[in-house]
């Protein structure tokens, strides 16, 4: 069996790692018994440059017509004087809602051989981190009603968080169904003490978790989680929470593994097709150099094997390659310590690719 991919490679660093992401995927296949085939599409700047327009309608079609979706990054400051229309970031919403994906998986993990690269001390550590943050991803502030308008003389800008019982309910459905495949655990984050759109939230939450009684649902204030994620973080299993509150809290918590670089995601809708990208942005001051750390692309791609393309075997198998890589010294310069062995983007990807099998 043949899978198209739709790749995006983006802007900045999103050309190299995902082709360092491509290599592993289609490796991993042929070991598997499959293959994939992967064409390019633009988005983002490098879609502005080409075609005028951050997200061309071919590239939203091949999108819905792939098995899958492998994105690089995108922005950088080049486009940073567009219209917020015009901007590189809103092909990235724009493809989200475009393909209806509106779960956002982000998982970090602090892994045996880069517990010395967190910045957390190893008693805060403790027996290691594996956090699942479930962020709403087409719905919030980021999609609300926005404008400005003149009051007393001045201008006035406002951004309106909106959400609806639909879209927290199958959000919520989402991540109870992942936490009642790992721990069990549940803390769902809000702002319910001021926010009346997280009020609601705390309500749908609580009504769906009765049909859920083998996963414990605890609640937590998002000023809270943001200081436990630092404090204790052994505490968290499955995350889940709005679109912004998910945002910051996910790119916090890749924060205590070591580097954004490691860390992957899957966002997914009501169907197999899914977006997969890194969670780390374009480092356009980097781009080129050889300098990025690909393991996130690659990551993501395991994340869009066992997703996508129902392929937990070869999902596993890239995931073990990646520790191996790990285990044996290899690092890039964004979780290398001092002494370590660092290498480059292209290097890196050459020893998970040996390690595959």
């Amino acid at each position: 069996m043949t899978y198209d991919i739709a790749v995006l490679p983006g802007d900045g660093i999103g050309p190299e790692i995902t082709r360092a992401a491509v290599a592993v995927l289609e490796k991993a296949a042929a070991l598997s018994g499959f293959s994939v085939r992967a064409a390019e599409f633009p988005i983002g700047g490098a879609a502005i440059d080409a075609f005028g327009r951050p997200l061309p309608e071919d590239t939203i079609s091949a999108c819905r017509d792939s098995a899958a979706v492998l994105l690089g990054a995108v922005g950088g400051p080049k486009w940073d004087s567009l219209p917020g229309d015009l901007r590189p970031e809103k092909g990235l919403l724009g493809i989200r809602g475009a393909l209806g994906l509106y779960a956002n998986l982000r998982p970090a993990v602090v892994y045996p051989a880069l517990r010395s690269a967190s910045p957390l001390r190893d008693e805060i550590l403790g027996d290691g981190i594996d956090i699942l943050v479930v962020r709403e991803l087409t719905g919030g502030i980021y999609f609300g009603r926005r404008g400005r308008f003149e009051k007393d003389g001045g201008m006035v800008a406002f951004d309106t968080e909106e959400y609806s019982v639909r879209e927290i309910r199958r959000i919520l459905k989402v991540a109870f169904d992942i936490a009642r495949g790992r721990k069990g655990r549940l803390c769902s984050v809000d702002k319910a003490n001021v926010l009346e759109s997280s009020r609601l939230w705390r309500e749908i939450a609580g009504e769906t978790a009765r049909e859920y009684p083998d996963v414990a649902l605890t609640h937590m204030y998002v000023d809270n989680c943001a200081m436990q994620l630092v404090r204790r973080p052994g505490q968290f299993d499955t995350i889940v929470t709005g679109n912004m509150f998910g945002d910051i809290l996910s790119d916090e918590a890749s924060q205590i593994t070591g580097s954004i670089g490691m860390l992957p995601s899957a966002s997914l809708g009501e169907g197999t097709l899914g977006l997969y990208e890194p969670i780390h942005g374009s480092a356009p001051d980097i781009a080129g150099k050889d300098l990025a750390n690909p393991i996130g692309s690659i990551l993501s791609a395991a994340l869009l094997l066992r997703h996508s393309l129902g392929r937990p075997d070869a999902a596993e198998a890239v995931e073990s390659a990646v520790l191996r890589a790990l285990d044996g010294g290899l690092r890039t310069a964004d979780i290398a310590s001092a002494g370590g062995h660092v290498v480059g983007t292209g290097a890196m990807a050459e020893h998970i690719l040996s390690a595959l099998k």
